[in-house]
């Protein structure tokens, strides 16, 4: 893209990160609640929430991805006065990494395991959310406004199926879910117009239901264990 390209090309539109920066804001704040309420012997809903932090982890690892490979290697060439912000954002994904990895290790021991693989499990959900909640925020405040400036609408809407096809949990569908609900009406239409044919046929064949299903059982009443 040339300089004439980057002031007379349409921008995109990049309030849909909001909702994806939304899923891990309220997956990962919900986690104390979801992970200290499942009692220990019912390990049906341990197997559950476990499965459910597996594929958040997942996501974010692929969301991450996206963002250095298709993203940040754009803003440095276009942007040269913000490798500071960039040298930043990146030194932030790299600890998120290394928190996410920890929390995985805790997911994997949790089913099985004792109150202390319990509580290790929340506190490193815990220990992930609260840097990864300022880099959100750091990302909306001032990576978005370069993105919507310097990035095509190709470029930007590459993110998407960059995620998708890096994705490596067993529940895209719930990864769907949780974005569309945290959309506009008008964005989750847009959001199935630019998804493939066989990820528009997943979503309205089985995908909907499926997530609505599987949110009501993770949301409903348990009886809780915390201290």
């Amino acid at each position: 893209m040339t300089m004439g390209d980057a002031t007379t090309a349409p921008r995109p539109d990049v309030s849909d990160m909001y909702a994806v920066h939304g899923v891990f804001r309220d997956t990962l704040g919900a986690a104390p609640g979801l992970v200290l309420g499942a009692a220990p012997e019912d390990q049906e809903r341990v197997a559950l929430v476990a499965n459910y932090y597996g594929n958040v982890l997942s996501f974010l690892e692929a969301h991450h991805d996206g963002e250095e490979k298709l993203v940040f290697p754009l803003l440095r060439e276009r942007c040269p006065g913000n490798d500071e912000l960039l040298d930043r954002l990146e030194a932030e994904h790299e600890e998120a990494m290394e928190l996410l990895k920890a929390a995985e290790v805790a997911l994997a021991a949790w089913p099985g395991g004792d109150a202390a693989a319990q509580r290790d499990v929340a506190d490193s959900l815990e220990s992930l959310r609260a840097p990864l909640v300022a880099h959100l925020s750091e990302e909306e405040t001032e990576g978005l406004p370069l993105c919507a400036e310097h990035l095509s609408m190709e470029e930007w809407g590459a993110l998407p199926g960059h995620a998708m096809a890096n994705f490596h949990g067993d529940k895209i569908w719930l990864v769907l879910g949780l974005i569309r609900e945290r959309m506009t009406e008008a964005q989750r239409t847009a959001m199935l117009e630019h998804m493939p044919p066989p990820a528009v046929e997943m979503w309205t064949g089985f995908g909907e239901q499926a997530f609505k299903d599987y949110s009501g059982q993770l949301h409903a009443p348990v009886e809780s264990t915390a201290p």
